[in-house]
């Protein structure tokens, strides 16, 4: 059986602009989020753990039950925080 003719299409070349290539800067000058996001996480974190290991006489003793909300609310901080990150 005969083969088939291969055909060679031409490589594609972009047509030629008078634009020059842009640079893309990278930088958003936002370096605090990461940090003050995990500071948040972890501050809540540990206020909720300090709730609980000291049975309720630590952080503030006044507040109760409510350290752990406020314990949620440093973390939900964090959560807000994170929405900055480029």
């Amino acid at each position: 059986m005969p083969k088939s003719r291969i055909r060679k299409k031409d490589d594609y070349t972009p047509p030629s602009s008078s634009k020059q290539a842009t640079t893309i800067n990278l930088s958003s000058g936002r370096s605090w989020v990461a940090p003050l996001m995990l500071a948040m996480f972890l501050i809540g974190l540990a206020w909720i753990v300090v709730f609980y290991v000291t049975t309720g006489d630590m952080p503030i003793k006044a507040f109760g039950n409510w350290n752990i909300v406020v314990g949620f609310g440093f973390i939900a901080a964090g959560f807000v925080v994170s929405t900055q990150w480029k």
